[in-house]
């Protein structure tokens, strides 16, 4: 059919443009505080780009949906404006029949759209958890960096040093400050090299000073010193042996069927579910009168958005603290609002008002 033709490119060219202005907002957000959080030595500041994408490809899911309402809202309210919708009624077609067109534009987008949550956003965030285990798990002396405070891997000394040749091997002006057996070392020296005795990696300072107070409240020691040796962690922390919820794949989260599992497979399902009622719901949204401006659709078309994904976040919180089942979760929210959104429609297809029914009833009753 003609008509469907040309509302599907239509709405290929909106959700296009709103797809790539909303990742561009996506990336400069998730950029900002990538860079932050390399900035902290929380990530790699040469694999930023890389935790950077990662992250983006896990926040694809909600906007794929985001676009696709809009999308929807924004090419259904031109329609009622420019009264093409108004040709769709004379030729006696009623909105329920733009579920077929919409609805054959958007399952690609909606199969996309369950295939990056159940399956994707695992493996990104699995990802981005490793590149910064990775990280986190580097020795001490690689966290080195030059004019900074670094912390050591297991959080109990603090250096800071320039470094002063290519290969990290050499410094100087360094400081280093210790807490270990009750006591609070600071050492501080003109310069120092790495040198290597057996499995152990040492810093050999040069032309020093130590100060060492005890915790306990025994006093204060300070000495001078021209040679000294301090050993540095060359390992890696212990694995962590409970992965986040987050990076367990779906089938794992289906096999262990516990609370924190619920809810985020509660969340991963949510995600597809959603994307299909929100099909529904701008069908309903769209209605307007010609003469008012579309914007008001859109605004309340993101609020509804908003609303709809806070609820499905609250929800993954009440799951894992055991407020909710999943299954009447699941029903009441994502059902609801289904029935919700078919009601509306049947409302709007069957042009079902309140006013004459109420006219009834007090016409029955007197």
């Amino acid at each position: 059919m003609l008509f469907h033709s040309s509302i599907r490119k239509e709405l290929a060219r909106s959700f296009g443009a709103t797809l790539v202005v909303l990742v561009t907002i996506v990336m400069t957000m998730t950029l900002i505080r990538t860079l932050s959080q390399a900035s902290r030595g929380s990530v790699n500041p040469q694999e930023v780009m890389m935790v950077m994408g990662y992250t983006v490809l896990g926040y694809l899911p909600p906007i794929l949906t985001l676009s696709l309402f809009i999308a929807i809202v924004g090419t259904l309210s031109r329609m009622y404006r420019d009264s093409e919708m108004v040709i769709w009624f004379g030729a006696g077609r009623g909105l329920s029949a733009l579920l077929r067109p919409l609805l054959m534009f958007a399952w690609p987008v909606l199969l996309v759209v369950g295939l990056l949550a159940l399956v994707i956003w695992p493996w990104a965030n699995q990802q981005t958890q490793d590149l910064k285990d990775r990280y986190g798990r580097r020795g001490d002396l690689e966290r080195v960096a030059p004019g900074q405070f670094q912390e050591s891997a297991n959080g109990r000394r603090v250096f800071f040093l320039d470094k002063d040749t290519p290969d990290n091997k050499s410094g100087r002006n360094i400081f280093i400050s210790t807490i270990e057996n009750d006591k609070e070392t600071v050492t501080s020296a003109s310069s120092g090299r790495i040198e290597t005795i057996g499995e152990q990696q040492f810093l050999l300072l040069s032309n020093g000073q130590r100060m060492e107070n005890s915790l306990r409240g025994e006093g204060m020691r300070i000495s001078e010193f021209e040679q000294h040796g301090s050993r540095v962690n060359g390992g890696s922390l212990a694995a962590i042996d409970e992965s986040p919820v987050k990076t367990r794949t779906t089938l794992e989260l289906v096999r262990q069927p516990g609370a924190a599992n619920q809810a985020e497979l509660a969340w991963r399902l949510g995600l597809a579910v959603a994307a299909f009622n929100f099909v529904v719901l701008a069908i309903t949204v769209s209605s307007a009168n010609p003469r008012v401006g579309r914007s008001g659709n859109l605004i309340f078309a993101l609020f509804a958005f908003v609303v709809y994904f806070n609820l499905l976040n609250l929800g993954q919180s009440w799951i894992s603290t055991g407020r909710a089942g999943f299954g009447a979760f699941f029903l009441l929210l994502h059902g609801g609002t289904a029935a919700i959104a078919v009601l509306w429609l049947a409302k709007q297809h069957n042009n079902w008002a309140l006013a004459p029914v109420l006219r009834r009833l007090r016409e029955r009753r007197a």
